[in-house]
């Protein structure tokens, strides 16, 4: 019931109002958030980096209302993409269509899907295009294709694994050689699209682990750039342990390198995971968001985790 109201005050204008207008909102979201700023964000990469995590930078912000609103946002991505080369970062980026006007217009979303790749492409990085809730799902795959098609081999999406469709999507993506950041999913959905039990969310994933290792092991690609710039296909989005362990277990029993998964996990949750799988020789990626637009980002956080959520309403009363 918590995770449904939290998604749903994700998407509400009032709450938004009301929440970002909080001062301990912002404290609370900082744990999730490197901050407001480029420099931020940087600073917060760089110290990953210095610990052998590397990282993918996520400028907040989603469904523009506006074409300005989606030029600036390509804008500031294209700043994000100059500022890691200019550092020499292990970084990559993650985008949202939606920031770049996919409910707007498909077509204007494309061209600032290319403007980006293109930039990402000059600097030798690459570029994952996020998964929104699932009345986007159909238009979101369609750009990453059509970017493949144009020749943009530097371009990966996310597969969400409660969504049924995810078993289709997932051997198609992995038959074209896109790379896939596989996550569980953080939206509401309705059981007319997605596995209302856990139990089955948590199968779908694993099989799905399954589908691109398997990809993999055919193709004879198992590893991502030496730079850390590039993923591999497989990339394992979660904080939990069974879903981490199936998906190291299943590497092996194929014969595949540790490096033939990268497995990512959210700035601010699970440090000590981090550093386990580092330690055990695999490719940690943190995925680091950063900028003004962090309410919905922040409220899906609660949603997911009920220990978050209690200490934000245990501290409300309290202020």
């Amino acid at each position: 019931m918590l995770r449904a109201l939290f998604i749903s005050l994700s998407k509400a204008r009032w709450a938004q109002r009301f929440i970002t207008n909080w001062k301990f909102a912002w404290k609370m979201a900082s744990r999730f958030i490197a901050g407001e700023t480029v420099e931020d964000a940087l600073r917060a990469v760089a110290q990953l980096n210095g610990d052998g995590i590397l990282a993918t930078l996520d400028h907040l912000g989603e469904n523009t209302e506006s074409r300005e609103a989606a030029q600036q946002s390509t804008a500031d991505i294209l700043e994000v993409l100059d500022a890691i080369h200019a550092a020499g970062l292990r970084s990559n980026v993650s985008i949202k269509l939606s920031q770049l006007g996919l409910v707007l217009d498909p077509d204007l979303a494309f061209t600032h899907l290319v403007t980006i790749l293109e930039r990402a492409r000059q600097v030798e990085n690459f570029v994952r295009v996020d998964m929104e809730d699932s009345s986007l799902t159909d238009r979101t795959l369609e750009l990453v294709y059509r970017a493949r098609l144009a020749g943009y081999e530097n371009v990966g999406t996310v597969i969400q694994s409660y969504l049924y469709r995810s078993l289709e999507d997932t051997r198609s993506l992995a038959q074209a050689g896109i790379r896939v950041r596989l996550v569980k999913g953080a939206y509401q959905e309705s059981a007319s699209v997605a596995y209302p039990k856990k139990a089955d969310v948590d199968a779908a994933f694993d099989k799905l682990v399954d589908i691109l290792l398997t990809a993999e092991q055919a193709s004879g690609v198992s590893s991502g750039s030496p730079d850390g710039l590039f993923p591999p296909l497989t990339a394992v989005g979660s904080h939990d342990p069974m879903r981490l362990k199936y998906a190291r277990q299943a590497v092996t029993m194929l014969g595949l390198p540790d490096r033939a998964v990268e497995f990512q996990l959210l700035y601010g949750i699970r440090r000590d995971l981090q550093q386990e799988l580092v330690t055990a020789g695999y490719p940690v990626r943190v995925y680091v968001p950063y900028g003004t637009h962090w309410y919905p980002y922040f409220m899906r956080r609660l949603a997911e985790r009920p220990a978050n959520v209690w200490f934000f309403i245990s501290s409300f009363f309290q202020k």
